[in-house]
């Protein structure tokens, strides 16, 4: 066994030896082919002839067929995504935690996602009785088609040159559309998204499904504010809404606007981790105070739906995110190579989907309350300030006619939101809390007083007022019509009144 062992070994040397000498002996040719082939994939005009190059806009064929392809192409990759991101979120977690994860089905369980597709294509559908099922079928779309929208006008790179069978070259984007008003687009579907989950509670029947809908709708409202302020930072650093002007403005690293306002970029992460409810956002499926929140009566197809919603909508944002602050597909100039612009683009997306992931391995969940308060009293004024950050930088650095200026109004002002946090955070973390009292805790005692009890006994005696008078006027309306009888009629009345007890007492 161990001489077989030893040929086999020396075999693959001789064999790997051999092809190192065939490819030193024809290094010229091999490094010809490549510098052919790479002129070709970054100049291609100069190997086309011009008449042959058609812009898939001037074409009425080509705009009827490239989004057709294209959202073939398009959805067969997200989804493969979106069943390998929940493979990924599996296997860092378990890394995460010192487990080993899915390892069974498929070389290092590579299969796991088709073993649970088929799984939840086989499970129950169970529906409860009482569910108000049109709405109730309807809400796992609803939560699912925004998601894909929002994905139709982020461009994965430069305009493509793809040959057809009639011989002709066509331009072709690497996109659906690219309107002007892409960035209002984005604003307007990731809402969208929450009327699935707020439907789905309500229709569900359920108090625990339909507090789950509530808080989505809450939390939507309350971070949206400061995803909207986020959002605006680079459209004015671009001066445009289209996300194709906003990517083609950051072409170079030091030119990504994560770079220029660090600030927005972290508050477009913060409130596009709470907008698809991921931990520690996920108040409206906690599982510990609502079951499964919104997602309690659902079961089968309908509750892998709402799961492919929660992981397309971490595809989403991170989209999101990429084209706006990290370069989309811009790592280096990749106008000359479309292709190797999309590989950058998933590549990026993949980081931020391991760091959504990595913050769910690490953060607990935030009490509601807080969570609320984070987004009032934190984010919104911090999406703000910059907002005004870069609003005020731009408009000096065109007053002064030097883009220079820009970079170093905005370390100052990085500066200084630095330090003021810092020594926020630091007066808050030696800030002493003072325990409470509970000898003269008036709930522990029962004693009455504060300022509370003073508000309530006044209330209290505001609303008695109205009673007091009813039963003095009744009194003295009862007064009134007693004037007028004499002793025989109060003999009778006396007797009238006896008689019913003396009835009730015989029955």
């Amino acid at each position: 066994m161990t001489m077989s062992r030893n040929r086999l070994v020396w075999a693959g040397i001789i064999v790997a030896a051999l092809i190192v000498l065939l490819i030193i002996l024809n290094l010229g040719a091999i490094l010809n082919w490549v510098r052919y082939a790479v002129e070709f994939i970054v100049n291609p005009h100069e190997r086309i002839d011009p008449n042959t190059i058609i812009q898939c806009s001037d074409s009425p064929g080509c705009q009827v067929v490239h989004p057709i392809i294209y959202s073939a192409i398009f959805l067969l990759v997200v989804i493969t995504g979106f069943a390998y991101t929940t493979l990924l979120e599996r296997r860092f977690i378990a890394w995460f935690q010192h487990r080993v994860g899915p390892n069974r089905v498929g070389p290092k369980g590579f299969l796991q996602p088709a073993a649970d597709a088929v799984k939840l294509i086989f499970k129950e559908d169970i529906v409860p009785s009482n569910v108000y099922k049109a709405v109730y079928y309807l809400a796992p779309m609803i939560k699912v088609v925004p998601v894909l929208l929002v994905m139709a006008v982020i461009p994965l790179g430069p305009d493509l040159m793809v040959p057809w069978f009639d011989g002709n070259w066509y331009v072709v984007p690497l996109g659906i559309a690219d309107p002007n008003v892409g960035v209002l687009w984005l604003l307007a579907i990731t809402s969208l998204g929450t009327y699935g989950v707020a439907l789905a509670g309500w229709a569900s029947n359920n108090k625990y499904a339909m507090l789950g809908g509530i808080r989505a709708s809450a939390q939507m409202i309350s971070y949206e504010l400061s995803l909207g302020l986020a959002m605006a930072v680079p459209i004015i650093l671009a001066g445009s809404m289209s996300l194709g002007d906003i990517i083609n403005q950051q072409k170079n690293i030091w030119e990504w606007y994560v770079f220029q306002n660090p600030l927005a970029a972290g508050i477009l992460l913060i409130a596009l981790l709470a907008e698809v409810n991921r931990a520690p956002f996920d108040l409206p499926e906690a599982e510990q105070e609502l079951t499964q929140g919104y997602m309690t009566e659902y079961s089968g197809m309908r509750f892998a739906l709402f799961m492919m919603a929660e992981y397309l909508g971490m595809i989403a944002v991170s989209m999101i995110a990429v084209a706006l602050f990290f370069g989309g597909y811009h790592l280096i100039p990749v106008d000359g190579v479309p292709l190797l612009g999309a590989l950058f683009y998933i590549g990026k997306v993949v980081v931020l989907l391991v760091g959504m992931i990595w913050v769910r391995a690490t953060l607990p969940r935030i009490r509601y309350d807080r969570l609320m308060q984070f987004g009032w009293k934190v984010l919104l004024p911090l999406s703000i300030l910059a907002v005004a950050w870069s609003g005020v930088a731009v408009v000096i650095s065109d007053v002064v006619g030097d883009p220079t200026v820009y970079g170093v109004i905005s370390g100052a002002v990085f500066a200084v939101v630095l330090l003021g946090g810092f020594l926020y955070l630091r007066r808050s973390g030696e800030a002493e809390i003072a325990e409470p009292d509970l000898d003269e805790d008036p709930v522990i005692t029962g004693e009455p007083g504060g300022i509370g009890y003073a508000m309530l006994t006044f209330v209290g005696a505001l609303i008695a007022v109205p009673f007091v008078l009813m039963g003095w006027l009744a009194n003295f309306f009862e007064g009134l019509s007693r004037l007028g009888t004499g002793p025989e009629d109060s003999a009778i009345e006396a007797q009238s009144s006896k008689t019913p007890a003396r009835r009730a007492g015989a029955d």
